[in-house]
């Protein structure tokens, strides 16, 4: 039965992405719950009925106590079959009720909304630009995914079990006293209005503590997240100390906030102590009056009684669901203000895919600074013939990654475009643009997953025969059949840990040049392709790269000149712009800028650092 009720929605249904979604949380969140509304409205009616259960049993409760004074055998005589038909009740059907109620919860809801909303969250974050991740920490943007959805599910669950409930219960209760004396009411309603009162002080200041909190939180988080992804680095600089006193600012701010926080709920509580005696005093006081007087029967005092001593003991427990409620509300505002943003690089509406034929690619008046007014590229115009060879030079900043990003539409020119066989690439599919180009990164990270899955991420439907030659090709297969990770794992199934770091330098590499081997894209991007291979590797793996350009549109990025040396045409970047063209020979008669870092070059290196990302 169980099962049923856990498969009435399904988390991973069909929905429109969203490139803009909404800024405020109450329609960010009706966005969430569009395919749980029928749930929701059925799992509202079923708090209700058992909330009514709930005031009727104690309703009951006062009655019996009257029937009691007519005698055993008069009430038996009389009442037998409505006592015998108020337990089978009990028995059967109010646990039935009450099953349908916590399974629409706990199996139907709870599982299922954390889950479609961690799905979509991750989703819609995967849609973000490379420009957008790299001005965030990766450890508090996956924090927010992850705390957000069970924010989330606990403000639903809330919602159904505390705050409906209460307020059928408040309804009921006033209902019943009503019918017992009316009088009875003004001392509810008195504590109701104080009750107010406290919960909407309480409520004002819980929910900017807690997201103050959250935002804590995250930021220990993505500190701490810091460390550990950049622990070589830690470790080779020997600044542990240093470390400490970073985590330990944002976790001191943590505490902080947390105090702040908990102040609320120990003021809240203390004065919730306070207002349920004069609840109990009020209600039950008031009863005993009525029947000293006579206006009231036994039964009443003791329906009163019970009432009260249940509301008392449910208002510290509604307080907390409503402080949990605007708590986790934090909690979600703050996953917002990641998930909710919105996707600025996206396909042009109508954007077909890339058909490409030939290969050749038109740079037109490009220009890109990254919103700085300077760096990047300038007012460049080339066009690279289909097939052909190119190698760029230029010192650290003169815009050889800016070129690549823009190739590869990571972000967007900020004036002029680039054309792919005569298709402006802002006009087609991001998916099918990148799936054309095959590239070689500098920095080699890897997939925290098998030798075999990384391999594959350059076609995933390639056969085991394929990902092996493409090892081969790459000189990677001997050293791949010796790896063994500490699961046991071997060979093309050992991890090789987070962005690759149980290899070494020359291992990934060669493991990226397998992936891109495999991939055999039409055109292909090296970002010093070369630079963490020892040279007997290079040399003989020199060749495979060659066999790799054949037919290919090629872009080299080399400090290690003689790599690029035989390339068709070798471009020189100064300051964003093209200032030399021409092959190795005719660059060096031209005795300019080619001409100076081939005579000074070391080792066949380039002194200038590749780097011109803001």
């Amino acid at each position: 039965m169980l099962r049923f009720f856990e498969n009435l929605i399904d988390p991973y249904c069909d929905y429109p992405a969203e490139d803009r979604p909404p800024q405020r949380l109450f329609p960010f969140f009706m966005g969430y719950s569009k395919p749980f509304r029928g749930v929701f409205i059925a799992t509202g009616v079923m708090s209700i009925i058992v909330a009514a259960i709930e005031v009727g049993l104690i309703y009951y409760m006062g009655r019996v106590v009257d029937l009691l004074e007519q005698g055993p055998q008069v009430v038996w005589d009389t009442y037998g079959a409505e006592l015998i038909a108020v337990a089978v009740f009990i028995v059967f059907l109010r646990p039935i009720l009450q099953g349908l109620d916590v399974a629409l919860i706990n199996n139907a809801i709870m599982p299922n909304f954390g889950t479609l909303i961690r799905w979509r969250a991750h989703r819609q974050v995967l849609r973000q630009s490379v420009g957008w991740f790299e001005n965030d920490f990766a450890g508090r943007i996956a924090n927010r995914i992850m705390q957000t959805p069970p924010a989330a599910g606990e403000v639903v669950f809330q919602t159904f079990d505390a705050i409906s409930f209460s307020l059928a219960y408040l309804i009921g209760a006033a209902i019943l006293l009503t019918n017992a004396d009316p009088r009875l009411l003004i001392p509810l309603v008195i504590w109701f209005a104080l009750y107010l009162a406290l919960s909407r002080w309480a409520l004002s200041r819980i929910g900017p503590a807690s997201q103050a909190a959250s935002d804590a939180r995250s930021a220990v988080t993505g500190r701490v997240v810091d460390a550990y992804t950049n622990i070589h680095s830690v470790k080779m600089f020997a600044h542990h100390d240093r470390e400490e006193l970073y985590a330990k600012e944002a976790i001191e701010e943590a505490r902080r906030t947390f105090q702040i926080e908990q102040r609320i709920f120990t003021v809240m509580d203390m004065c919730l102590v306070a207002l349920n005696g004069l609840l109990i005093v009020g209600v039950v006081g008031w009863a005993l009056a009525l029947w000293m007087q006579g206006t009231a029967s036994v039964g009443t005092v003791a329906a009163a009684t019970a009432l009260t001593l249940r509301l008392n003991s449910m208002t510290a427990w509604i307080m907390w669901a409503l402080s949990a409620f605007f708590r986790q509300l934090g909690v979600v505002a703050e996953g917002m203000q990641t998930i909710a943003q919105p996707i600025t690089l996206v396909d042009a509406p109508g954007a077909k895919p890339l058909e490409l034929t030939d290969g050749r690619i038109e740079l037109d008046g490009l220009s890109h600074h990254y919103g700085r007014g300077r760096g990047g590229l300038e007012d460049v115009t080339l066009t690279i013939p289909a097939g052909q060879k190119i190698g760029l030079v230029g010192r650290s900043g003169a815009g050889k990654s800016t070129l690549v990003k823009l190739l590869l539409r990571f972000y967007d020119a900020e004036q002029g475009r680039i054309l792919i066989d005569g298709q402006d690439i802002t006009h087609v599919t991001q998916d099918s643009l990148r799936r054309q180009i095959g590239m070689v990164q500098q920095d080699s990270a890897l997939l925290h997953r098998s030798v075999r899955e990384n391999i594959l991420y350059g076609r995933p439907d390639a056969d085991e025969a394929a990902i092996i030659a493409a090892a081969h090709e790459a000189q990677a297969h001997d050293f791949i059949l010796d790896l063994q990770d500490p699961e046991g794992n071997e060979g093309y199934a050992a991890r090789v840990g987070e962005r690759g770091v149980k290899l070494s330098g020359g291992q990934r590499q060669r493991i990226t040049l397998a992936r891109v081997i495999l991939k055999d894209a039409p055109i292909l991007l090296l970002d010093e392709a070369t630079s963490a291979l020892d040279s007997e590797v290079e040399a003989a793996i020199q060749s495979t790269l060659y066999q790799m350009m054949e037919g290919k549109t090629v872009i080299a990025i080399a400090h290690r000149l003689s790599t690029i040396a035989q390339m068709d045409r070798i471009l020189v970047l100064d300051e964003g712009r093209i200032v030399e063209d021409g092959d190795h020979d005719a660059l060096l008669a031209q005795d300019g800028l080619y001409a100076q870092f081939w005579a000074r070059q070391s080792g066949g290196f380039l002194n200038a650092d590749e780097d011109d990302t803001p």
